[in-house]
């Protein structure tokens, strides 16, 4: 499949991408940076309230991003019916809810896997909160990212961990509702150094798949060892009918969480060729989200650019001629399978997208846009001294 002879994109593509949506997390707004230093920025959210208002500004421009996650507890509120309300005004909706059990003293050595039950109950108890968040918000999924595991051989029993894992996790599968689910994500390391409690695909697959049909594994991108074939990853887990979602950004060497597609464009075309080939493109069932820690730019600039990053490699993907491509496969020819394969990758699909959303009544170009529209600076004069929280604050 190519471009028209006009330049556009073809009418099944667009056909795609305008089901695509794309989910922001609010902490992408908030103050963030490194082990080293947290950086505060003019325009930063007072509130959740303004954290959402400046993922709908993303929306606006875009046309890309219509749902938020939160982070619980940084976005607690006293009445989340009204920040359900005020996201809706916003033309915006609250998605994922993101537990936390990574920054309280006692969660030193671990939470839902801590050797005291004490402690396992007070992350339970956290996420049956996370629960009720979701039932006023209207939210679907709780997804769980726990920094639990240890520094060195002998610190801790690696199978004593997991089996407190999965019970610790059947308490909470046990309270979801009928139409909830919980994601599990997964890292290979970091807090811990020696050993990570979820580390891999395998083991958040494994643990999900013993709660039930509601449990499903989330995938962020930056959560690799270097070298990983990230896009095998994907197809497996759509095969297994497990992949719940994605977590995009960009690495060069760690969980970076760069604007994505910042370091490997080629890599992030891979793993939504592996989507789109096996079912996950615009399904109900595999939700796209960006996790992102904006420590130098522009925290809403940063937004829009890793949308339209995705948009864009999504276009180029569903360019893929997968009719020449099975043919070349099944005949063993190597180059031409290779040549199709690296042909899409390489249409530029940029103009015939602001062309395409233009026609729907948005900005030809978002990010100038959003530099011309004065927002930044009707917040900087607004905010003077938020501190809403993002990674690493």
């Amino acid at each position: 499949m190519t471009l028209t002879d006009a330049g556009s994109l073809p009418a099944e593509v667009l056909a795609q991408l305008e089901r695509q949506a794309i989910e922001l997390p609010s902490w992408a707004f908030g103050n963030s940076g490194t082990r080293f230093k947290v950086f505060t920025t003019a325009g930063t959210p007072r509130t959740p309230f303004e954290k959402v208002s400046d993922a709908a500004q993303v929306n606006r421009m875009t046309g890309l991003a219509p749902s938020v996650a939160l982070h619980i507890p940084w976005d607690l509120v006293d009445d989340f019916g009204a920040l359900r309300e005020h996201a809706e005004s916003e033309g915006v909706r609250l998605g994922t809810i993101n537990s936390n059990t990574f920054q309280d003293d006692v969660y030193k050595f671990g939470s839902l896997t801590h050797v005291d039950r004490a402690v396992r109950q007070q992350a339970i108890d956290h996420h049956y909160r996370c629960l009720e968040v979701m039932a006023a918000t209207g939210s679907r999924d709780l997804k769980i990212w726990l920094a639990d595991g240890s520094n060195y051989p002998g610190q801790a029993d690696l199978r004593g961990r997991q089996d407190r894992l999965a019970e610790s996790l059947q308490a909470i599968y046990d309270r979801l509702a009928p139409h909830q689910r919980l994601v599990l994500e997964y890292k290979f390391f970091e807090p811990a150094f020696y050993h990570t409690d979820v580390p891999d695909w395998g083991t958040a697959y494994a643990q999900v798949t013993a709660l039930g049909e509601q449990a499903v594994v989330c995938l962020d991108t930056g959560h690799h060892a270097p070298g990983t074939n990230i896009e095998f990853i994907v197809m497996q887990l759509l095969r297994l009918s497990r992949l719940g979602s994605f977590d995009f950004n960009s690495r060069f060497y760690a969980d970076d969480d760069l604007i994505v597609g910042a370091a490997d464009p080629y890599q992030l075309f891979r793993i939504l060729v592996e989507v789109i080939r096996g079912g996950g493109f615009n399904s109900p069932d595999v939700a796209f989200m960006l996790d992102q820690c904006h420590n130098v730019e522009n925290k809403i600039l940063g937004q829009i650019r890793s949308v339209l990053n995705v948009q864009e490699m999504s276009g180029r993907a569903l360019l893929l001629d997968r009719e020449a491509l099975a043919a070349a496969e099944a005949e063993g020819d190597v180059l031409t399978a290779n040549e199709i394969f690296v042909d899409a990758f390489q249409t530029d699909v940029r103009p015939a997208l602001a062309q395409w959303r233009e026609s729907r009544g948005l900005p030809a170009d978002p990010m100038r846009a959003q530099r011309e529209s004065g927002y930044q600076s009707t917040i900087e004069a607004a905010r003077v001294g938020g501190t809403q929280a993002g990674w690493g604050a």
